[in-house]
């Protein structure tokens, strides 16, 4: 536990302070996490290369983005980032259930530091490597083919709300851990998560389904941000002219915040009653 050693408790002072310690506390927790992919090699190295494996299978043997008007390719690269933002959470899941499981985090409620930084530093680590994955993932789909069309500005836009969707879907994970409690009862959570991921139009255009499965598609949270993107990256976006398509950069933003605003104090106030 040496990179999550605490330093003792504040001292009364003002909000300066306060802040302080939090970012701290905070520094201190994202550094154990961070300390983990050092003693845990493996585990980043299959949780980098399955979304890789996802997009190549997709590309070179299922055939994802066909019947879309240009190179298919275009349509699937960056579907497959907003899937990979989605997809993930298992590890982050496993991580707090295990934590839980062994009284560390009871340890860490016990010692004198800030409630939140448990879970802030748990989260930014998860968003450090989201990074790491967005930037594999980016290279491989060069690799493939895949290019964007409309400037670094729209570029790092599109990174923009894909880091937003996966920040979203992080609360969401942690809240689940904590009313899981269990590493047994990760894998039920993780059935979920794939039909929610291929009910979207990451792999196939809304166009191309029956017009009931297309519309309950089109307002996929995972759908809006997927569309958003390619449209900041310039590729073909297979629009079907409906509302939420021609609105998917409104509903990328709209839907994570809605999340996070359900699902953040969801998580805080679950993490504080813990051991109650």
């Amino acid at each position: 536990m040496s990179a999550a050693t605490t330093a003792a408790a504040p001292g009364p002072g003002g909000a300066t302070s306060r802040l302080g310690w939090a970012l701290a506390d905070s520094w201190t927790m994202t550094r154990r996490e961070l300390a983990h992919w050092a003693r845990q090699p493996v585990e980043v190295i299959v949780n980098l290369a399955f979304p890789v494996m996802l997009l190549l299978m997709f590309t070179y043997l299922v055939g994802g983005g066909r019947g879309v008007p240009g190179d298919p390719t275009e349509y699937l690269v960056p579907g497959m980032l907003a899937l990979t933002m989605a997809f993930g959470l298992e590890a982050t899941m496993l991580a707090v259930t295990q934590d839980l499981g062994k009284g560390v985090i009871d340890r860490f409620r016990s010692m004198p530091m800030v409630p939140g930084a448990v879970l802030v530093g748990r989260s930014a680590a998860d968003m450090l490597q989201s990074v790491v994955s967005l930037a594999v993932m980016t290279g491989v789909g060069y690799a493939v083919g895949w290019r964007w069309h409309n400037g670094a500005a729209a570029a790092l836009g599109a990174v923009g709300l894909l880091l937003l969707l996966r920040f979203a879907m992080l609360w969401v994970g942690i809240h689940l851990a904590m009313v899981a409690g269990r590493p047994e009862m990760v894998t039920a959570v993780q059935i979920l998560v794939w039909p929610v991921g291929f009910l979207s139009n990451v792999f196939a255009t809304p166009a191309s389904m029956p017009g009931w499965l297309g519309a309950v598609v089109e307002w996929n949270p995972m759908s809006a941000t997927a569309t958003a993107v390619r449209e900041l990256f310039g590729n073909p976006g297979g629009a079907t002219g409906s509302w939420a398509a021609e609105h998917a950069g409104l509903l990328a933003v709209l839907w994570p915040v809605a999340i996070i605003a359900v699902f953040f104090p969801l998580a805080v106030r679950k993490f504080a009653r813990l051991s109650r």
